[in-house]
């Protein structure tokens, strides 16, 4: 494996680069901020990367006995605006969380209904077909019994959705079993089922899932050793999604700490070039699936390999301008405020930097429309923050 080292005034230079212009004539930078309808917490977002439309989840508890407020609202991915608010619901039966927009406009939502006399909810899922119906149109049923879904793979050009869920009775070791459904989630079908080794797949390992989709696979990155300080390298797997037949191959593990957990991931789905983030090193790492080896590992702008409180967590792929966008929870770099969205290109190379974004512990990835070059990322716990690359 290669690695690409940029000198310290190298990267605080690019970081500080002037605002360029995003495709459409927008300004690089920060946009309209959404609030909630009804001022509730954000379980789930994402838009539909060939319209204008977004959806979301929203919550807050209301009094000491757990009651909560909670509704599905739709809103315009151009200016932020709130289109229809609908699932309106007081109380402590009903819970809603967004696990994305896939194919087709289709929205998968978990509706978390607490039977009465209980504090456990059963999951149960509806569907928007499409999202601008700005209602649910119909569900989808898990081909097991209560499964967990834990990450679905980000794709809305095929069919083919890719869900990583947990099965709710453990093993008769007490491990959890991991599970990756193959599903046409518009249609309610299944293409396959892969039941999946949980001492590779453990919780420990907090897998991160991805989807080569041009050569059919699953791609999971994972922590083979719970992110151990001094630990192991990264796991980078891939799965058959007819077989089930995995690969695997070690990632980078730079730094004095090494890597530890994997933060985030984004696919490719079309050249196979995938980027992680890591916990105690501050660094994004590029793979080529296709050959199974490293690219290059890069250190965040102004960060050293022992910086584990600004590294990196979600990442999202824009397939169409070959970008992948990490988020930043704390920008390290002089006179920057808060959190930022960093730009790579595919083989490493910093683009740009947006900063000045409020973000916390743990953020999940951006949500894109790379025709327009426009991104929403979640700022907590109740805002959507729009932004243009």
């Amino acid at each position: 494996m290669t690695r690409l080292i940029l000198s310290a005034a190298a990267l605080l230079a690019a970081s500080c680069l002037p605002a360029l212009a995003a495709s459409g004539g927008q300004k690089v930078g920060l946009g309209a901020v959404l609030t909630t309808a009804d001022g509730g917490q954000i379980f789930g977002f994402d838009i539909d990367q060939n319209g204008a439309d977004g959806v979301l989840a929203s919550a807050q508890t209301i009094n000491a006995k757990g009651a909560a407020r909670v509704s599905m609202e739709t809103f315009d991915q151009n200016t932020g605006a709130i289109i229809k608010s609908f699932a309106n619901d007081v109380g402590t039966r009903n819970e809603y969380g967004v696990e994305g927009i896939f194919a087709g406009d289709v929205a998968l939502v978990i509706h978390f209904v607490t039977p009465k006399g209980t504090i456990f909810p059963r999951r149960f899922y509806d569907v928007m077909n499409p999202v601008t119906a700005n209602a649910f149109t119909g569900t989808w049923t898990p081909p097991l019994n209560d499964i967990n879904i834990r990450q679905t793979a980000e794709n809305q050009a095929t069919s083919a959705s890719l869900i990583f869920a947990q099965l709710k009775n453990p093993n008769k070791s007490g491990l959890s079993q991991p599970v990756l459904i193959v599903s046409d989630i518009a249609r309610n079908t299944f293409a396959n089922i892969i039941h999946l080794d949980p001492n590779l797949f453990g919780d420990g390992t907090i897998p991160q899932l991805g989807q080569y989709t041009a050569a059919n696979q699953a791609v999971i990155a994972l922590s083979p050793d719970g992110g151990t300080v001094g630990g192991q390298a990264p796991n980078n797997v891939l799965i058959d999604l007819t077989s089930g037949k995995i690969t695997q191959f070690a990632g980078f593990n730079f730094g004095p700490f090494h890597a530890g957990f994997v933060d985030g991931l984004a696919v490719d789905p079309n050249t196979g070039i995938a980027a992680t983030t890591t916990e105690l090193n501050a660094e994004v790492e590029f793979y080529d699936l296709a050959h199974k080896t490293g690219i290059t590992a890069v250190q965040l702008p102004c960060t050293g390999p022992t910086d584990q409180l600004s590294s990196g967590s979600g990442i999202a792929v824009d397939p169409v301008n070959k970008l992948f966008l990490v988020t930043e929870t704390q920008s390290a770099c002089p006179g920057t405020k808060g959190g930022a969205i960093l730009v790579y290109d595919e083989t490493g190379k910093f683009i740009e930097s947006i900063t000045g974004l409020g973000f916390s512990l743990g953020e999940p990835a951006p949500v894109l429309n790379p025709a327009k070059r426009i991104g929403w990322a979640l700022i907590p716990f109740s805002h959507l923050q729009q932004f243009f690359y």
